[in-house]
C-alpha cells in the first residue's frame, strides 16, 4: 500500500505499569479504526514499520492504553515510545467538500492573504466550538482558529494553508 494511503493517527507517549502496556495518543482521540483487523501498525523513530497484535485496549484520561502481543516488560514499551501509530486511509470515510482530516492537516505551510509565511501546523486543539490550528515558524507561536471566515484555502496538492488573520493574531 502507498505511503499515501496511510495516515498517522497517533503516537505512542508512555509505557503503563510494569507488564508491557503503552500510552497512546490520538490527534483526534482514541480511534476503533486503528485495530479492524486486531493489528496495530507502528513506525518507529527511525522509520521501520513493525506490526503487532492488539491483546487488549483501555481508554485512560485522554489516551489509550494498550496491550501488544510480545511486548511484556516496561523497558519493550518504553522502546516504543515516539512510534506513530498508522491505519490505512480506506478504513475512514469519506469527507464532505471542505472538511480534512487532522493528519493531512499537521505540517501543512499556513501563508496570510498577502503572501506572508506564519509556518507550519504543527498540533491541532480541539475546543468546544471550533478546532484551533497551532502553527509555529521556529521562533513564535500562531493559533489559528479553523473557522471558515479564516481559513480561506487548503490545497493539500502543495501542502499550503491561506488564512485571513483576524485583529491581533
Amino acid at each position: 500500500m502507498g505511503e499515501n494511503n496511510v495516515l498517522t493517527v497517533g503516537k505512542i507517549v508512555g509505557a503503563h505499569g510494569t507488564e508491557g502496556a503503552v500510552k497512546a495518543h490520538f490527534f483526534s482521540g482514541p480511534d476503533s479504526t486503528l485495530a479492524q483487523d486486531g493489528r496495530v501498525r507502528l513506525k518507529t523513530p527511525n522509520g521501520d514499520v513493525h506490526t503487532y497484535i492488539l491483546d487488549w485496549s483501555s481508554p485512560h484520561k485522554q489516551n489509550l492504553l494498550m496491550g501488544l502481543a510480545g511486548v511484556t516488560t516496561r523497558s519493550q514499551a518504553e522502546a516504543l515510545v515516539g512510534a506513530e501509530l498508522l491505519a490505512d486511509r480506506c478504513a475512514f470515510p469519506e469527507l464532505e467538500p471542505g472538511t480534512y482530516y487532522w493528519t493531512d492537516l499537521i505540517g501543512l505551510t499556513v501563508h496570510t492573504t498577502d503572501g506572508a509565511c506564519i509556518g507550519n501546523i504543527v498540533s491541532i486543539i480541539p475546543t468546544g466550538g471550533n478546532d484551533v490550528y497551532v502553527v509555529n515558524d521556529g521562533e513564535r507561536e500562531t493559533l489559528i482558529p479553523a473557522l471558515a471566515s479564516v481559513v480561506l484555502e487548503v490545497d493539500l496538492e502543495t501542502k499550503t494553508m491561506r488564512v485571513d488573520l483576524p485583529e491581533g493574531l
